[in-house]
């Protein structure tokens, strides 16, 4: 009796034991003159989302081991941790694919980068790409430090609003040791370190007198966010 035959009859119709078997998802077909010895399953989740659900990597790698044992015991299993830098864009998954060396997100890259390029030489003025950490200006990657892009970054997605040192030294260096944190002064040095670097940009970044800093909407600035969007962006 074909599934179709057995959907045109009221449920009571059915046996038990002749329960349709509930549906298995299939992987892609093997091409002729090969076969297949194992597959991949990528898990895009950081320690911080894991802690969120209650766990951590480190259990659902030995939960997923051990679920694989149970349904095929002569299995062999091999886990592997993606690493990334703090702050990389894009979806969980596809940066561990990358960082894993998978074939098909490897090529996607080297389009993306591709394309980048192209777009870094056809923009003048001054880029600031969020998504890649990095400063471009009139073509030229810029050298920033990681707290001079941080700085500048952070007064980019607050837009229009002044930024007090204070602020800066709390959410710039917060859980930084009680030694390497800040006071206003260094704040003032680390800004006119940024905008000797910006050159003749260097007015996209404001003092206002007596309050701190701010970055207005300039014609000669572009900003490039990352795929999913900043929480810092308003």
């Amino acid at each position: 009796m074909s599934l179709a035959t057995i959907d045109t009859f009221a449920p009571t119709a059915l046996r038990p034991a002749e329960a349709a078997p509930a549906p298995v998802s299939k992987i892609r077909a093997v091409p002729t003159g090969t076969e297949a010895r194992g597959f991949v399953l990528y898990v895009g989740i950081d320690e911080a989302k894991a802690a969120a659900a209650g766990t951590d990597l480190g259990r659902i790698v030995e939960a997923l081991k051990a679920l694989t044992a149970e349904l095929a015991p002569s299995a062999e299993t091999y886990a592997a941790v993606a690493i990334a830098p703090a702050g990389a864009g894009g979806r969980d998954v596809d940066v561990v694919r990358l960082a894993l060396q998978d074939p098909s997100a490897i090529a996607k890259h080297r389009h993306t980068a591709a394309i980048d390029e192209d777009e870094d030489r056809a923009a003048s003025g001054v880029v600031v790409d969020i998504s890649r950490k990095r400063l471009i200006l009139d073509n030229q990657t810029v050298a920033l430090t990681y707290k001079e892009f941080e700085l500048l970054q952070y007064l980019v997605l607050r837009e229009g609003r002044t930024i007090e040192r204070a602020e800066l030294i709390s959410s710039l260096w917060n859980g930084a040791d009680e030694e390497d944190v800040p006071n206003e002064r260094t704040i003032d040095v680390h800004v006119r370190r940024l905008r000797a670097k910006l050159a003749r940009y260097e007015d996209i970044v404001r003092t206002v007198r007596g309050v701190g800093y701010r970055f207005d909407r300039h014609a000669d600035v572009s900003i490039r966010h990352a795929s999913a969007p900043s929480p810092d962006l308003f």
